[in-house]
């Protein structure tokens, strides 16, 4: 069994930076699209970013566009969030998560078939 593990997250002042790591472990066969959704207390869980197996397509949230940038690493399986100027709003959980099979709809989660546990992300203002 696959499972991904996230880092990368903590405590961050608005404007400020952070990485975001996930790498999965485990039984190992190359997922397709990997990607980041996120959930804020009280709120629902929504798409971030998603990037194809080849690396060549990229999706993101209208919310974080031109802020953040997703990449997948040289080693298989692994996938990045670069999150710059970061907005208080920005603070939620994030979760990594990755497709066995071909996506279609990148930001739908139910495309998605493996999940990470999650990294907390904090903006103060």
């Amino acid at each position: 069994q696959v499972h991904l593990v996230e880092s990368g997250g903590g405590l961050v002042q608005a404007g400020g930076s952070l990485r975001l790591s996930c790498a999965a472990a485990g039984r190992t066969f190359i997922f397709d699209a990997m990607g980041w959704f996120r959930q804020a207390p009280g709120k629902e869980r929504e798409f971030v970013a998603a990037i194809s197996r080849s690396g060549t397509t990229t999706n993101y949230a209208d919310s974080v566009k031109g802020r953040f940038t997703i990449s997948r690493g040289y080693v298989q399986n692994t996938v990045y969030l670069q999150m710059n100027s970061l907005k208080p709003e920005d603070t939620a959980v994030y979760y990594c998560t990755a497709a066995r099979q071909p996506v279609i709809a990148y930001s739908q989660g139910g495309e998605y078939d493996t999940w990470g546990q999650g990294t907390q992300v904090t903006v103060s203002y």
